[in-house]
């Protein structure tokens, strides 16, 4: 169900007034996840992979100090499969101490999204 064109312009001010007013709320949010480092999720999939077998030697053994070892290799795999790379949390906390440059381009850029939404009926005519 569409916003009628006073609810889109309310939400459009509210989304302009959270930008400038929480920049860092907005960054925190928005910017600070990062990208998955591919080095590191193959690396941590392979630590993953030993670790498990680890575990099933540990069972066949009747050694639980082995399956211990196993599950801490494995849980250790899955932590740096899921680690996210330097470069890109570098990048959100500059886009956090420069507030009024990155809330700008950030406005900017929904309210262009805005307007591709709202002319999207006209290109289709």
């Amino acid at each position: 169900m569409p916003l009628s064109e006073q609810e889109q312009k309310l939400l459009d001010e509210m989304e302009r007034s959270l930008y400038h007013n929480d920049a860092d709320f907005v960054s925190a949010v928005g910017g600070a996840r990062g990208r998955l480092n591919y080095g590191s999720l193959v690396l941590g999939i392979l630590l993953a992979i030993v670790g498990l077998g680890v575990v099933i030697v540990g069972v066949v053994i009747h050694a639980p100090i082995v399956g211990i070892l196993g599950f801490a290799v494995m849980f250790t795999g899955v932590l740096v499969a899921l680690k996210r790379s330097r470069l890109s949390a570098v990048r959100g906390a500059g886009a956090r101490s420069s507030k009024s440059g990155s809330s700008r381009s950030k406005a900017g850029f929904m309210d262009r999204l805005n307007d591709r939404w709202d002319n999207r009926d006209e290109k289709n005519e």
